[in-house]
């Protein structure tokens, strides 16, 4: 029987970095873990339609570092900073409630995602945006895609959502893709997140892949070009 694995976990130390790099001692480690999954979670909720496709964490016993990638920079930094301060000041707050520990060396960084139709956790959320609006879930899909496509970088992309779609009474699945997505080969370069749409009648899953193309293929070519080049 074949297994489905996360294309994210697949690849990690290869082609992915882990989102939290840190190393604690037997006593520090379940504090940073706690920290680490609690803070994820409420950041998530409070970034919600600010279109954040990734938050890392750095840490160590001085320094924690929190960064925050958006497609929306200027909704999370707001007027001359004030977002990003207040977002500080609740993060703290946060973690003060927990009883949780901040290093005095605690700062958060926003960076800004280029192309966010070639993100598939932004992609996902903008599917979800716009099955919350109410919007046909065939016509929500197909137009993503198609904007995905559109990308240079983007080889191939698949959108599947399931749940009780159009507010039927018995869930089901549908999906639309283009191009292929090697899941197997591991230095296939694919982006994969899940989302969920909240709707009167019941949650709607979310799941996007979006193959971006071989990882290691130009330097084969330049490694090409050029023993052609010496031989020659």
């Amino acid at each position: 029987m074949s297994h489905h694995v996360h294309p994210y976990s697949h690849r990690l130390g290869i082609l992915r970095d882990w989102k939290s790099r840190w190393f604690a001692d037997r006593g520090q480690y379940q504090a940073y873990l706690k920290a680490d999954v609690l803070l994820r979670e409420f950041l998530t909720k409070r970034l919600r339609g600010m279109h954040v496709s990734d938050i890392e964490m750095e840490r160590n016993d001085k320094m924690w570092k929190i960064v925050i990638k958006t497609a929306r920079p200027g909704l999370v930094i707001g007027r001359n900073g004030e977002g990003a301060t207040k977002l500080k000041a609740e993060v703290s707050s946060k973690l003060a409630r927990l009883k949780l520990k901040v290093p005095k060396d605690f700062k958060i960084e926003i960076e800004e995602v280029r192309n966010p139709e070639s993100n598939a956790s932004i992609v996902g959320q903008m599917v979800a945006e716009g099955l919350e609006k109410r919007m046909p879930f065939k016509r929500v899909i197909k137009q993503m895609l198609e904007k995905v496509m559109a990308n240079r970088d983007v080889k191939g992309a698949r959108i599947e959502v399931a749940g009780r779609l159009g507010g039927a009474d018995m869930s089901r699945r549908e999906s639309v893709r283009a191009g292929n997505i090697p899941l197997q080969t591991i230095r296939a370069d694919v982006d994969f997140a899940r989302e969920k749409a909240n709707l009167p009648y019941g949650v709607i899953g979310i799941q996007v892949w979006i193959y971006k193309g071989e990882v290691f293929a130009e330097k084969q070519k330049a490694g090409a070009r050029v023993g052609t080049a010496t031989h020659s």
